[in-house]
């Protein structure tokens, strides 16, 4: 068996590529997965590398679980044929699951496979103690991993009780993703000083100081320090970098127009040893293997930078032109959408200037033109994707509601949605919303755990000292805190001395000393037991189950089933790790992400955002509020770059439909504040090829009612203008300007209620323009020209 059977001829090139730079440019649906996992195969089963030289990135944990499921199949199969002398599917259960597990234990077992923070918080628990830092902070390799919450609780600490500071004035939120961006740029509090503008800016780099003193004293690290440390490590030790460098000969990226520059510094010193790359060239036995796709780059608010990508072939490979590069592969086969969806993908990529050329060829026939639905509002919208859903449903027989998914450019979109849908029984899921490890119950569970593993997590210590309820007060916490700071020394150690309980702890010294004893009792179990048993000791020994069905309600009961259901990721965690320890699960859970839960279910449609979506394909897709403003956002309509990354995000949108996409905008919408506004198609309709789309049935009684007022309404002010006005007044202002005349940025204009304005943007062109106008006073209103009470005025005037 070859493991280039069956790939297509791009496919075929980018997994028998084997020494060297490549970059594989794979559109949407295009089988970049199977090219992954047919790579790695080739390299172990053709070119005898070695599995624990082999480093491959992905851009979620459960996207590095399919890789090596799909990859311990792949190996099982040629093993099949050459031990047993027939191919894999016909053999009985039993001599699968041994043929899986030898694969597990000779090749799965040994390579690194998962996301940059889990690959490197491992690489952490190896060398984290030869980290040299300028403050002589220091870290232990029992380190604990602070989620977002726990470390806005910490800045929130910083900002309010050690520095005073007005929570109002100076956001807590805010100074946490300042000190995240910095990190994302590789900055520590100096250089954040040195950048930083006014006073504001030098107390962020105060907070971030002493954010960073806060974590050692923890001996933790936020999600940010698990890719920044390793530069610095790597960066400040040639020794260690010397290993990692000839441990990893092939290093795999996926998703790599999502990287950012602290992940790129990584790649790179990994790579190269620390070396230029345009200059390296010790490629013998060693490859560099990215793979991504800059139309589906859209997520620059985590500090993605799809520039790196486009600049690949500068810093690694042969900078030929595309036709001729062997640094290069394009994957342009789709076999997901039908031809009519790609066609449309492609005209609306095509309008982007940042991006590698390439057009998404199809696989498959046809199929149904677009649907565009223009509805009256977003209830009507709502009603209308509902009617699409249920006529759909009823009239393909294949199709359960889990084919069927409705995505939005934002969460607040959905609940028109969710209303209409509960109305007429259709069940659904909403994908975002709070993440399992974010629940209260688990993570009260976690820092108990932690605690085991860290006792310096005084975070953690803080969380549960008195839960459950242990008769430990406010007063008495504060009491040991501070005797704690003054002496410089973790909480737990004046805790867990009984002398320091029993002066300091007034009426809670025995409840203090109870949880000091269970701790004692359960620290003692940690290497003996599996963690799936230790989570079951701490439920019960600590009283948080008894306290749980003592207190008897339904959300008692839900709370109680999502413990169980902890003590379920447990086990999944020792079958997928064989000597799995309890550090190895708390990392697992710490850098479990949103994209490793998007919960899509056979019977149940699924609303998320367009970013959610990301990753999924759905046969049917209705793809909602379409309009300037909300899609693409306001923050995009000044900014080239930003109006782009709007349209890559649009991209990913119509590409997850396979078979039918349906699109819609309302005429007008309910905003923020509460006040209804008239709302403009989006540009990007306009780009899509009218062959492609077909518009809707007339919309209903009540929706042409609600027109009609609208249209009455224009009629009254133009009524009670002065009679001087001409007869064909209304008809002229939704026209336009005179004919011969267009609008253009910079010309003023006058509104009916909303005064005198300036076009700061027009979108479109001939009939179908739109003009945003900012009016004295209030923000930019997006205006058709064709309905809004507006008129030209002459520069004169």
């Amino acid at each position: 068996m070859s493991f280039l059977a069956g790939l297509n001829d791009a496919q075929r090139r980018a997994v028998d590529h084997h020494e060297g730079p490549l970059l594989v440019v794979a559109g949407a649906g295009s089988g970049k997965t199977r090219a992954l996992t047919h790579r790695i195969a080739h390299l172990i089963g053709e070119h005898g590398a070695d599995p624990a030289q082999i480093l491959a990135v992905t851009f979620t944990n459960k996207a590095a679980r399919e890789m090596k499921e799909r990859l311990e199949v792949l190996l099982a199969q040629k093993l099949a044929q050459s031990q047993y002398g027939q191919p894999w599917s016909t053999l009985p259960p039993v001599d699968q699951r041994q043929l899986r597990s030898r694969i597990y234990r000779e090749v799965s077992k040994e390579l690194w496979i998962g996301t940059f923070h889990a690959l490197f918080a491992r690489m952490l628990r190896y060398d984290i103690d030869k980290f040299k830092d300028a403050e002589g902070l220091s870290w232990t390799k029992q380190f604990s991993i602070y989620d977002e919450a726990d470390a806005q609780s910490l800045v929130k600490e910083i900002v309010t009780q050690e520095l005073q500071l007005d929570p109002k004035r100076f956001e807590p939120k805010k100074t946490r993703w300042a000190i995240s961006n910095a990190k994302n740029q590789g900055w520590l509090p100096d250089q954040l000083e040195a950048n930083a503008e006014g006073q504001r800016g030098k107390l962020t780099a105060n907070v971030y100081r002493r954010y960073r003193r806060a974590l050692a004293a923890n001996n933790a690290l936020d999600f940010d320090d698990l890719l920044l440390l390793p530069v610095q490590l790597l960066q400040q030790n040639e020794q260690v970098r010397s290993y990692w460098h000839r441990r990893f000969a092939h290093v795999l990226v996926d998703e790599y127009q999502d990287t950012n520059r602290t992940q790129y510094d990584l790649i790179k010193l990994l790579v190269t040893d620390g070396k230029d790359p345009q200059t390296y060239n010790n490629w013998s036995g060693r490859s560099v293997f990215v793979v991504g796709d800059a139309d589906q780059s859209i997520y620059s608010f985590r500090a993605a930078d799809f520039t790196i990508l486009m600049g690949f072939q500068e810093d690694f490979g042969d900078q030929a032109p595309d036709d001729a590069t062997r640094t290069m592969v394009k994957l342009e086969e789709n076999y997901r959408s039908t031809a009519t969806i790609l066609a449309a993908a492609n005209a609306l990529i095509a309008n982007n200037s940042e991006r590698i050329d390439k057009v998404l060829r199809p696989t498959r026939g046809d199929g149904e033109l677009i649907t565009l639905t223009r509805c009256d509002d977003e209830i009507a919208e709502a009603e209308a994707v509902v009617h699409r859903l249920r006529t759909m449903e009823a009239a393909n027989p294949e199709l359960s509601w889990g084919d069927m998914a409705v995505l939005y450019r934002t969460n607040a979109q959905s609940r028109s949605i969710e209303e209409s849908l509960v109305r007429w029984g259709i069940p659904y899921i909403v994908v975002g919303g709070l993440r399992f490890y974010d629940r209260r119950e688990i993570k009260d569970l976690l820092a108990y755990l932690r605690l085991l593993v860290n006792p310096a997590d005084t975070v953690s210590l803080l969380r549960v000292i008195n839960v459950p309820k242990r008769g430990i007060g406010k007063t008495t916490i504060q009491r040991l805190t501070d005797a704690a700071n003054q002496l410089g020394i973790p909480l737990w150690d004046v805790v867990s001395d009984a002398e320091a309980v029993r002066s300091l702890g007034g009426r809670s010294a025995r409840g203090l000393l109870q949880f000091c004893e269970l701790l004692h009792d359960l620290r003692r179990q940690v290497q003996e037991v599996a963690p799936s048993e230790l989570i079951q000791q701490v439920m019960e020994k600590s009283g948080y189950i008894s306290e749980l069905i003592a207190e008897g309600t339904d959300e008692a009961e839900e709370r109680r089933r999502n413990l169980q259901e902890l003590v379920n990721a447990a086990l999944q965690y020792q079958e997928e790790n064989e000597e799995g320890d309890l550090e190895g699960f708390l990392a697992t859970a710490a850098l479990s992400s949103d994209a490793d839960s998007k919960d899509t279910a056979a019977d149940r449609v699924t609303l998320m955002t367009l970013h959610s979506s990301k990753g999924l394909e759905f046969p049917v897709v209705c793809l909602v509020g379409l309009e300037q403003g909300l899609f693409p956002s306001y923050r995009s309509l000044d900014d080239p770059a930003s109006l782009e990354e709007e349209r890559r995000l649009c991209y990913v949108g119509i590409t997850r439909a396979k078979e039918r996409l349906f699109l819609s905008h309302a005429s007008e919408r309910r905003l923020w504040g509460g006040m209804r506004e008239a709302a403009v198609p989006s540009v990007f309709l306009s780009e899509l090829p009218e062959a492609l789309v077909q518009g809707d049935l007339p919309q209903s009684g009540g929706a042409a009612l609600r027109r009609e007022r609208r249209l009455e309404r224009l009629t009254r002010v133009d009524r009670d203008r002065p009679s001087s006005a001409p007869a064909n007044a209304v008809r002229r202002r939704q026209a336009g300007p005179a004919p011969g005349r267009s609008w253009s940025v910079g010309d003023r204009v006058t509104h009916a209620s909303f005064g005198v304005g300036e076009i700061t943007h027009t979108f479109g062109s001939g009939e179908k323009v739109s003009i945003a106008v900012k009016f004295a006073g209030m923000g930019p209103k997006i205006l058709d020209p064709r309905l809004a009470p507006i008129e030209p005025i002459a520069a004169d005037g």
